[in-house]
């Protein structure tokens, strides 16, 4: 499909995915890279889902030098609350690719066509697991949110993100009913919102001391899931080259 994509629309061809649909909890992270023609230049690249972490590590690594150009965009959780979570990886990937320092001529994109996203594109469903560039940029969008979770876990150690980045696991939601709910917790997703019902008044600030409700999910200018929206370069930035140490 790419090399025929390649032939019609131009040869820098951009894959995009996002990562972080189904979590209760941190930001939405996607990546645009544009990769060589040669479609088999590394072995081992798939839906990021379906390999280890240490694998997508390797692969990351591997993808990072041979791109000739890629960018992570994001969308905060407060976005997601305000905006919905699709429109969320809507936004998340348009600034990934707002970010690439090399223009596409086409761009190819997992899941189903974004009216609202402003590039010439086609979608393709399930395209982590059929398209190379759609899975290399699945892979880099992962490793990425991943490792902001990791550093969120620092602050937030009762909900265990450094080994469920924020989806709904019998660890995450037994940090929940014991300590209530933080700033990067999603209120307008169901469990959420159901737990907010049932806790009343009870939830966690960054200190873990007790906090009113109407304060949380709107931190502040400097609250870490903030600053990571893509386009403020302090932030994604700042995570590449963290990233760059970590891999």
């Amino acid at each position: 499909m790419e090399r025929d994509l390649r032939i019609a629309k131009g040869s820098l061809l951009a894959g995009v995915d996002e990562v972080g649909r189904g979590p209760i909890a941190g930001p939405v992270v996607a990546c645009a890279v544009i990769m060589p023609a040669d479609t088999r230049a590394i072995a081992g690249v798939d839906d990021s889902k379906r390999l280890t972490h240490d694998q997508r590590v390797r692969l990351a690594v591997k993808i990072r030098e041979r791109a000739i150009a890629f960018s992570l965009g994001a969308a905060s959780v407060r976005e997601i609350d305000r905006i919905n979570i699709y429109q969320a990886s809507v936004l998340a990937m348009r600034r990934a690719l707002e970010r690439l320092k090399v223009r596409p001529d086409y761009v190819v994109i997992d899941g189903r066509a974004m009216r609202t996203l402003p590039i010439p594109h086609t979608a393709v469903v399930h395209g982590d697991a059929r398209c190379f560039s759609i899975a290399c940029a699945s892979i880099l969008a992962k490793v990425t949110r991943d490792l902001l979770m990791t550093r969120l876990a620092v602050r937030y150690p009762q909900y265990i993100w450094d080994h469920n980045a924020g989806y709904t696991t019998r660890e995450h939601v037994a940090g929940l009913t014991s300590h209530g709910i933080t700033p990067h917790h999603r209120r307008s997703f169901c469990r959420i919102s159901d737990l907010l019902l049932e806790l009343e008044h009870q939830t966690v600030s960054q200190d873990l001391e007790p906090r009113a409700l109407d304060d949380v999910g709107m931190p502040d200018e400097d609250d870490f899931d903030y600053e990571i929206v893509a386009g403020a370069e302090l932030g994604l930035d700042d995570v590449d080259q963290e990233l760059d140490r970590e891999l």
